[in-house]
């Protein structure tokens, strides 16, 4: 194994210097686009790529151009001033790259669509280190594959997207529900026939989890002013017994999340053991599932958003991205803490999330931790993985860009 060679580049000449670099020398590619997902902490051999550095965000009229290095916090709060927004994942510290080429679920995805659905264009250098422009209209089979296939095809150093309108949105969270399978029923029953200016998500986490307040909760963003409308759309949640609701209008870039520094940045989090799924639908079973799954694991996690509107609108071999009839996201596991989790546990634990997952259409691979090869073809429908597999040939045919979700 050859030690690892970081390299931050400050602009296009530098990526495509340090790429030339890697095919001369046949080093694996780590590509780090904001640093929030796994690859950015875990060691590796050849070369890492941190492009932390490509962080321009560029607005004209309506057209965003974003390099390859920003942050979701970042393009939210220079969007924020022109009264525009892009449906982007949940919280600040998000790479765009990386969201975005993994599809993209977030608060606006129900009016707009995945992340990746906004893209218009990108530029990015290949492993031989050419730059090429794509669009629908250059390089086409390429650009399908960047929205939803991953980081298998180039360093994509900018992203162009179509930005909306946002002038106001309307923000709730739910709390207080003894029974929290009569919340998510309530959510669900809510859900079925919302308009599209409405996204909820369900949380239920332990103490240890920074991403979140511990125990059950909703919350609820309306893409508008109307209050009033987001509460008779959510008038099953409302009205069940001991639930209280905070409601507030803050600015779009206020309600991305910022998660806290990590205690000992040198000491990795836990592990995560469990999984997700994009589910046709919210059946009372799968709703129990949840429900004993977290009380029976004291560090699990349960995390579900609502999908459905603009991104089941989306024909699917429009993008690389699976499931469109699918109309929540699901996911269940929990954080493997020495001390806290045995063998048994560990293995009881896997086995009940495994269980959960059943159903699923397939598996969001921005939600998956880790290097799984076996589990890749799972984030595809056939379709799509094998048109993915004949774009990676002729863009990576070497599999320069290994170090992901990989499509070989």
């Amino acid at each position: 194994m050859t030690d690892q060679i970081t390299v931050k580049p400050g602009s296009t000449a530098e990526v495509v210097e340090a790429l030339r670099r890697a095919r001369q020398d046949d080093l694996a590619v780590t590509v780090v686009a904001g640093g929030h997902g796994p690859w950015a902490h875990a060691p590796s051999d050849g070369l890492r790529l941190d492009l932390s550095a490509l962080t321009d965000i560029d607005v004209d009229g309506t057209t965003v151009r974003v390099g390859g290095g920003a942050t979701w916090g970042a393009v939210a709060a220079r969007l924020s001033d022109e009264g525009l927004a892009i449906s982007s994942g949940d919280t600040a510290s998000v790479g765009v790259g990386g969201l975005t080429l993994g599809g993209g679920i977030g608060w606006m995805t129900r009016l707009w669509g995945l992340a990746a659905d906004q893209l218009v264009g990108a530029q990015l250098v290949t492993a031989d280190g050419e730059v090429v422009e794509t669009s629908a209209d250059e390089h086409p089979d390429l650009f399908w594959a960047l929205r939803g296939g991953g980081g298998n095809f180039g360093v994509v150093i900018r992203f162009d997207f179509a930005a909306h309108r946002l002038p106001a949105i309307v923000h709730a969270r739910y709390t207080g529900a003894g029974d929290p399978a009569a919340l998510l029923r309530a959510m669900r029953d809510a859900m079925r026939n919302a308009p599209d200016a409405l996204t909820v998500t369900y949380m239920d986490v332990p103490p240890m989890d920074p991403s979140a307040p511990a125990g059950a909760s909703l919350v609820a963003v309306w893409a508008g002013d109307d209050e009033a409308r987001m509460r008779a759309a959510l008038a099953p949640v409302h009205e069940i017994d001991g639930v209280a609701a905070e409601i507030t209008t803050p600015a779009y870039r206020d309600i991305l999340a910022e998660l806290p520094a990590p205690a000992d940045p040198d000491q990795p989090p836990p592990g995560f053991i469990g999984g997700n799924g994009l589910f046709a639908s919210l059946d009372d079973e799968l709703i129990d599932r949840l429900v004993t799954f977290r009380a029976a694991y004291p560090v699990s996690v349960v995390f579900l958003r609502s999908l459905g509107g603009a991104y089941g609108a989306v024909a699917q071999d429009a993008t690389a991205f699976p499931a469109r009839d699918a109309t929540w996201f699901v996911m269940a596991g929990g954080f493997d803490i020495p001390g806290m989790v045995d063998d048994d546990t560990r293995t009881a634990m896997d086995a009940d999330a495994n269980s959960i997952q059943q159903g699923r259409l397939a598996e969001y691979g921005n939600f998956v931790p880790v290097e799984a090869p076996d589990r890749v073809p799972g984030m595809f429908d056939d379709a799509a993985y094998a048109r993915l597999r004949e774009v990676k040939a002729q863009w990576d045919p070497r599999n320069t860009f290994r170090r992901n979700h990989n499509i070989v």
